[in-house]
């Protein structure tokens, strides 16, 4: 079970909870309620997050590479990963991300306001372009270490 340690950045932390909040307040959970996930901070300024849905879709087979498209389409869009550096800059921290299993965030970088708020880390992403408007994404985590 993860517990409260004092407010910094560096360690384990275990996904409580990812909102997508609209402009007119409505609230979506982009891989479920139950999602979980694990966001790493180490040291060397290395972090790496995945965050995935509760019940993914199994694959057929043995192969990570292999399955059906429709398949591997069931787990992609049930999965987030990425891996990179980290600089935390006052009450935001930025991501410099190298790798990522959404190939279009490969080579970008990506703010994340932060606050602590009742032991947790709570990440929030920029306002951007969603489906009905301008969304952000409130991540909140819980430390594991």
């Amino acid at each position: 079970m993860c517990q409260p340690h004092p407010v910094e950045l560096l360690g384990n932390w275990r996904l409580v909870a990812w909102r997508r909040i609209a402009a007119d307040g409505t609230v979506t959970f982009p891989l479920g309620p139950d999602a979980s996930g694990v966001l790493v901070y180490g040291q060397g300024n290395r972090m790496c997050v995945v965050m995935t849905a509760a019940r993914r879709p199994a694959i057929d087979g043995d192969d990570p590479l292999g399955g059906e498209v429709e398949e591997r389409a069931g787990g992609y869009s049930t999965c987030l990963a990425y891996a990179g550096t980290y600089e935390r800059d006052d009450d935001t921290v930025v991501h410099r991300i190298e790798e990522s299993l959404f190939p279009n965030w490969s080579g970008t970088t990506q703010p994340r306001a932060i606050t602590f708020r009742d032991g947790e880390l709570v990440l929030r992403t920029i306002p951007a372009p969603g489906g009905s408007g301008q969304v952000v994404n409130e991540i909140i985590w819980s430390r594991c270490d």
